[in-house]
């Protein structure tokens, strides 16, 4: 797929709040009836499509009255189920017209987290594919919260990617793609024509933030394409104010910017233990704990720990540290925070007489840890 998404068949595409409003002042119905009628096209191509819309919460500010997008959470609760009743019915009306059916799908980080409820939100979106439906995404603002929300829906649409491990993340936007800087203060800066996920260079100079509907910026879109590859999908980062955008990209012209995915695909459970769970802790590693799991694929001892920090309990996440204050990898622990810090820098027969009993040899074993 290297320079272009001719060969991807299944997509998730990622249209933001500037893309599907009138500035704010309601759902823009034509700009919707367009996307509607690109995708429709790409299905009958056989592409299967995902749509990760935003737009909700600037509705419901429209139906509401507000002219600003409010801070606090519950004003954007609020916001968000008056508008998904808007938003949801105008996509509904739009792919109709074309003789397709749609789904609503709401998602919380906690759904993606507990892994009964990732495998059933991925059993469904297949599903729906297989039918030949399009599912609408949207985050459950109603319901989030500080700790379990995705932030923006850039991250969000890397995360069903992932979790539909499509070949391809598309995010529109309001700008042609990532720029070397930021054209709006920086006329003269070039576009990123093409680079690869998780370059730090593109890290470095992605910056600004979005407008007062967007929460995201041009940096969360390529953390996103980074959080992509990890199930091996391109992202490409485009204007969606360009003409059959959709289109054009799935027929293999060069638009936006092209991150390339250059790392071998981690298996589903690795994408969910790397990139779904809240890390709750972290355990600083010696040299050679850290050469264990880096160069010999081991399971994490408890003598390899030499410090032990936050508090989790058996089965939640935690982080992984060199010596160099690199986080290297992460996994479910078979202890609590308390019960490793007791454990720590001993040898594993002794786990037993320290704490009265003994679950695993492994603080951490391979099989519930990945390499970041």
């Amino acid at each position: 797929m290297s320079g272009s998404l001719s060969s991807a068949r299944t997509l998730v595409v990622k249209v933001g709040s500037s893309l599907v409003t009138n500035e704010g002042r309601g759902l823009d119905i034509e700009a919707i009836a367009r996307w509607a009628a690109q995708i429709a096209r790409l299905h009958k191509l056989d592409k299967r499509s995902i749509l990760v819309s935003s737009g909700a919460i600037a509705e419901g500010m429209q139906r509401l009255g507000w002219s600003r997008r409010p801070h606090a959470l519950h004003e954007l609760q609020a916001a968000a189920a008056v508008g998904q009743m808007g938003l949801v019915q105008c996509y509904e009306t739009c792919f109709r017209e074309h003789g397709l059916a749609t789904a609503q799908v709401l998602l919380t980080h906690a759904d993606l987290a507990d892994r009964p409820r990732y495998l059933n939100a991925r059993s469904t979106l297949r599903t729906l594919l297989k039918l030949g439906v399009i599912p609408v995404i949207n985050e459950n603002d109603t319901v989030v919260t500080d700790e379990i929300k995705f932030g923006d829906n850039d991250t969000l649409g890397a995360l069903v990617t992932n979790l539909v491990e499509a070949d391809a993340l598309i995010i529109l936007t309001d700008q042609a793609g990532l720029y070397e800087a930021d054209p709006r203060s920086h006329p003269g800066a070039k576009l990123v024509g093409q680079g690869h996920s998780g370059d730090p260079a593109l890290e470095a100079m992605a910056g600004g933030t979005g407008g007062h509907l967007g929460k995201g910026g041009m940096l969360t879109k390529v953390l996103a394409a980074k959080r992509a590859a990890l199930s091996g999908a391109h992202t490409v980062i485009a204007s969606g104010r360009e003409p059959d955008v959709l289109l054009r990209l799935a027929n293999g012209e060069t638009l936006g910017t092209l991150l390339i995915a250059r790392d071998v695909p981690l298996a589903a459970r690795k994408q969910w233990l790397a990139d779904h769970l809240t890390v709750e802790g972290r355990v600083q590693l010696d040299a050679g704990a850290a050469k264990a799991l880096l160069r010999d694929g081991k399971s994490l001892l408890p003598i390899g720990v030499v410090e032990v920090l936050g508090h989790f309990e058996r089965g939640e996440a935690i982080a992984c540290v060199a010596p160099d204050g690199r986080e290297i990898a992460r996994g479910l622990a078979n202890y609590s925070a308390a019960e490793a810090r007791q454990i720590m820098r001993k040898p594993s027969s002794e786990i037993e007489s320290i704490l009265g009993y003994v679950d695993e040899p492994e603080l951490i074993h391979r099989d519930n840890l990945v390499l970041l």
